[in-house]
């Protein structure tokens, strides 16, 4: 069995990481290729390229890099027609993934695409370029395969590999002397974002809010990640803006922070659902460039931009946007938590549920569709 992958970023690795070890345990011989990240190595996948390559997000960004991006697809295309694979899983990343696909497709590869675009959030046009694009469609989220099926596009609900490997039950006490923080001290997690433009563009504001929040709370605790390569972007943030705030940096280790965190300041994005998924209380925040944010507005369809949000229908945690993402306003919604005991368990509780909802051993169910898709169930 071959299998040829792109993960586009972190969250994209993650996924596909948990998807190949359900499908080396159906063809313990798999072969799988193409652009992945640390995550896919641990479970034999041969990387052409890094996944960081395509860890970019907004208009104006994208066209910055658009000539290397678009170089990366054109020599993946040519290497993957040179050995064809038996199908073809682009893991999110659409707009690499979903070019790549309807070429592939047209040339006789089968091809998979694993997480539905956000077609119920925003460019909902985009329904003829999937259709277009792929044979069938693995979708995280319950509500998803209807709609595509309306669009004539096959698709599964596989539920979210996460929601498999974060336990129903939150280790806070291992993951809180794995820090060594104590049992009874106040901690949040400060989540800035995996990729480096999100780190230039949100991290000065979320480490002038942990200075803030210091300031208000001497017996604050601050934990935050930091992918690895990006520490150079992040310690010259924390002695400029909260030279004197506790804050300290951890190598990765998100989920030991977000097991431990009685609160976290959280950039939008698949850590939001981590978080969730971890029962924890957020204010999610998010800036970008102005003109990507002003074209990505106009596209939106619904009020929410976080996934505990949308997966809830309602705000049951803040988001804070652009402008709105201030180091005040995001102070005192993080102190409200801490301020909230009562709340903070309701939403716990709702989170639960949802936990229990996304449960759906997703490597295997979707090795069972890919095995169907390609003929070797």
């Amino acid at each position: 069995m071959k299998l040829a992958l792109v993960a586009g970023e972190a969250s994209g690795d993650l996924l596909a990481g948990l998807l190949l070890g359900g499908l080396k345990q159906r063809w313990p011989s798999l072969r799988s290729f193409g652009i992945g990240g640390p995550r896919m190595a641990e479970q034999g996948f041969q990387a052409w390229w890094p996944h960081d390559k395509l860890a970019v997000r907004g208009y104006v960004e994208v066209l910055r890099h658009y000539r290397e991006i678009k170089g990366i697809r054109d020599a993946l295309f040519e290497r993957l027609m040179a050995d064809k694979p038996d199908a073809f899983i682009g893991v999110d990343a659409p707009d690499f993934n979903l070019g790549l696909e309807q070429r592939l497709r047209a040339a006789g590869v089968k091809t998979i695409h694993f997480v539905c675009p956000s077609i119920w959030a925003w460019r909902a046009g985009r329904t003829a370029n999937i259709a277009r694009s792929t044979d069938h469609v693995l979708c995280l989220f319950p509500f998803e395969p209807e709609l595509l099926q309306r669009h004539g596009i096959a698709a599964t609900y596989v539920g979210h590999p996460l929601a498999d490997a974060i336990d129903l039950s939150v280790p806070r006490s291992a993951a809180r002397a794995a820090l060594g923080i104590d049992d009874a001290q106040p901690l949040v997690a400060v989540l800035p974002g995996s990729r480096r433009s999100e780190i230039e563009a949100i991290a000065p504001t979320f480490v002038a809010s942990v200075d803030v929040m210091a300031r208000a709370r001497p017996d604050l605790r601050f934990v935050l990640p930091v992918v690895p390569g990006l520490r150079d972007l992040v310690e010259p943030l924390i002695a400029r803006h909260a030279p004197d705030a506790p804050i300290t940096l951890l190598d990765g280790r998100s989920h030991d922070a977000l097991a431990a965190c009685d609160v976290t300041l959280i950039a939008s994005g698949t850590a939001t659902l981590e978080a969730a998924l971890f029962k924890r209380p957020m204010v999610i925040a998010y800036k970008m460039n102005a003109l990507s944010w002003q074209i990505m507005k106009r596209m939106q369809l619904q009020p929410w931009v976080g996934l505990p949000n949308i997966l809830c229908r309602e705000f049951v945690v803040p988001e804070r946007l652009q402008t709105e993402a201030s180091p005040p306003q995001l102070a005192a919604d993080v102190l409200a938590w801490l301020d909230a005991p009562q709340r903070s368990r309701s939403l716990q509780q709702r989170f639960a549920e949802l936990h229990q909802q996304l449960r759906r051993n997703t490597a295997r169910t979707a090795t069972d569709a890919i095995a169907q898709i390609t003929g070797q169930a």
